[in-house]
């Protein structure tokens, strides 16, 4: 006889198997043989039995079970609670609960309401805040350039991208319901911070790709001329007739050395608002990348196995860097309305991938 699986305590049973038990004594099995192969007690499959001989039904009667301790108005209360403060913890609410109306709700009855009332914990969205010039200037930006069409042709996007080893974001979680994640109460603002992984460069264009270099330590502008511009960027440049080259506005990108170095070199730049990463599709390649990465299972300890086992591999037999005609021109214009519909509203920040 096989060992009978565990069961929590007072678990119901389901539909699916209040008919099994109906067909199995239907089919002339006693109440012991028809117990030992739904896995349930023998009084259950009697009280089962009787149920149906006697009232011709399987349901549970209305009102069977514990009482909430709540009412409905209660929970509508419970749910404005958890909706004013969306990061407080089922156990805040717990106390705030018993301040509120003198009634003593645990945190797992707390946890059970929202859930009935469809709000769930999650991972709240992070993003960089803008002030008031950031957002007055990538709307300039944006009506500026909404008429492109041939010109995109030309331009070579270009951005840094860090691929982590692990993410830790303090067990932070927001109350929200589906289709919230996007609301200024679920999103918070956090800054560029250094956690273990590995930096990389690229650069994508019309149907053409860079190649991925790794940055290794602190990228200052002699670095970023010395192991990106010279090897990689410029000769990718020029070999694209008219191209115009993108880049964000970090220190190392807009140092006075730098720019000399383009100018001699006689490259021309496009102009890009502050903190605008959304606003380049490049950023959908790092997210892709990212995904990929993180569906890996193979372990990895160190940024260096990151890189050859993972990020240099994929790039070499799955990924490229590049995105189709298609996605392209639609990742730019997406990105152009966004920016237009979003100039009041802080820029979600860049994808963080976690591998651990």
């Amino acid at each position: 006889m096989p060992r009978r699986r565990k069961r929590a305590r007072f678990e119901q049973l389901t539909e699916f198997e209040r008919g099994r038990i109906i067909g199995l004594r239907e089919a002339g099995l006693s109440y012991r043989a028809v117990a030992s192969r739904v896995q349930r007690n023998s009084s259950t499959v009697m009280r089962v039995w009787k149920q149906w001989t006697d009232e011709c039904r399987t349901t549970r009667k209305s009102g069977s079970g514990p009482r909430n301790v709540t009412s409905a108005r209660d929970d509508r209360h419970l749910v404005r609670m958890a909706r004013t403060d969306r990061t407080a913890s089922s156990r805040q609410l717990a106390a705030l609960w018993s301040i509120a109306t003198g009634v003593s709700l645990c945190a797992s009855s707390i946890r059970r309401r929202l859930l009935q009332c469809g709000l769930r914990a999650r991972t709240p969205l992070y993003r960089i805040p803008l002030t008031h010039d950031h957002r007055r200037l990538r709307l300039q930006w944006a009506n500026q350039h909404r008429d492109w069409r041939a010109d995109w042709q030309h331009v070579v996007f270009s951005d840094e991208s860090r691929f982590n080893l692990w993410y830790h974001d303090g067990r932070i979680r927001v109350r929200r319901y589906a289709g919230e994640r996007h609301l200024p109460e679920c999103i918070i603002e956090r800054h560029s911070g250094r956690t273990p992984g590995v930096m990389v460069w690229g650069a994508i264009a019309y149907h053409r790709r860079s190649q991925l270099l790794r940055i290794v330590g602190n990228l200052n502008s002699n670095r970023y001329i010395r192991e990106v511009l010279q090897p990689e960027a410029v000769p990718f440049l020029q070999s694209l007739p008219g191209a115009v080259f993108q880049q964000d506005n970090a220190r190392p990108h807009t140092a006075r050395i730098v720019k000399s170095f383009f100018a001699a070199q006689q490259v021309q730049l496009l102009p890009w608002p502050a903190c605008s990463p959304d606003m380049s599709p490049i950023e959908h390649v790092w997210d892709v990348i990212g995904r990929r990465l993180a569906r890996d299972p193979r372990p990895v300890a160190s940024a260096d196995e990151l890189w050859f086992n993972k990020i240099t591999f994929s790039e070499q037999h799955e990924f490229r860097l590049m995105l189709t005609v298609t996605a392209y021109e639609m990742s730019l214009n997406e990105r152009d309305r966004g920016c237009r519909r979003q100039d009041d509203r802080p820029i979600l920040s860049g994808t963080l991938v976690t591998l651990a």
